[in-house]
């Protein structure tokens, strides 16, 4: 039977005591508390390299993303109250006010340097409220509201070039800002006598392509629709659809790193290979 615990002696209940020396433990926290009680010295630079380095100064390039963007007016002259011809109406939404103020001052600095005249202004809001049920069940009686607020901007090109204001929006889009929307409005203005020059520029087509010979097509080489091949083949190779890895399915180094076979005569590189044997035949014949 085991003695009371009372009756136990000292020397068993101190065995039983685990001894280990105190060691101090220091959390995440108190480390970096450590680390910013104690910050470095600053050493003091000297007059004179203050005096070069306030004497810097910065480029213009630099300087101008502390200044209002530049704008460019119109130059075509006019009669007294005869209006502007608008190019294109570029309006920008985001539900941040900050990402669309730069973005923003982004594309009227890229009007700027594209010599396009640009202005613009400040939208109303739009707001929109929706009111749902809280949950299902126990809660469904309960309504929940929320509310969205759309901050819209405009921008205006004036008197512009139309491939210009073309090559502006595809910048806009290539380097858009996070969380901004767009929707552009281009106009396009063109005479009254449209018919007469579309048949001078089919006459100067017609001249143009008067010095290729065409073939007459075949069904059995391959070249039925070859004019309409070689207006396709100049269209596609206008966009890089026959460099290397260009992703076009229906070229056949669309999807390779190297070209491994060159584009010429106006046809494409299978059907003159199609033609080559064609011709070989006739000939063994």
């Amino acid at each position: 039977m085991s003695a009371p615990s009372y009756s136990r002696s000292l020397t068993s209940a101190v065995k039983r005591l685990k001894l280990s020396p105190s060691t101090s433990t220091f959390t995440t926290q108190q480390v970096r508390q450590l680390q910013h009680s104690a910050p470095l010295a600053a050493q003091p630079l000297s007059p004179n390299l203050e005096r070069e380095l306030s004497e810097i100064r910065l480029p213009k390039a630099v300087q101008a993303t502390y200044l209002a963007p530049l704008k460019r007016e119109p130059t075509t002259p006019r009669k007294a109250n005869e209006p502007i011809e608008t190019v294109c109406q570029l309006q920008l939404r985001s539900y941040n006010v900050r990402n669309l103020e730069v973005f923003s001052d982004f594309a009227l600095r890229a009007a700027y340097f594209l010599q396009l005249p640009a202005t613009s202004y400040n939208l109303p809001r739009r707001t929109e409220r929706w009111t749902v049920p809280r949950s299902n069940f126990v809660h469904k009686k309960s309504q929940e509201n929320f509310e969205r607020i759309t901050m819209r901007r405009e921008i205006v090109i004036k008197e512009g070039n139309p491939e210009t204001v073309s090559v502006w929006l595809a910048f806009l889009r290539k380097y858009q800002y996070y969380g901004v929307g767009l929707k552009a409005n281009v106009f396009e203005y063109g005479s009254l006598k449209a018919a007469e020059e579309m048949d001078a520029e089919a006459k100067r087509v017609e001249e143009l392509l008067g010095s290729i010979e065409l073939e007459k097509p075949a069904k059995g080489m391959g070249q039925l629709g070859l004019p309409e091949k070689m207006v396709d083949q100049a269209f596609k190779a206008s966009w890089g659809a026959y460099a290397p890895s260009s992703g076009a399915q229906s070229v056949p180094d669309g999807n390779k790193r190297i070209a491994t076979v060159s584009v010429e005569g106006g046809l494409m590189p299978e059907k003159q290979e199609k033609k080559t044997k064609g011709a070989e035949k006739e000939e063994a014949a």
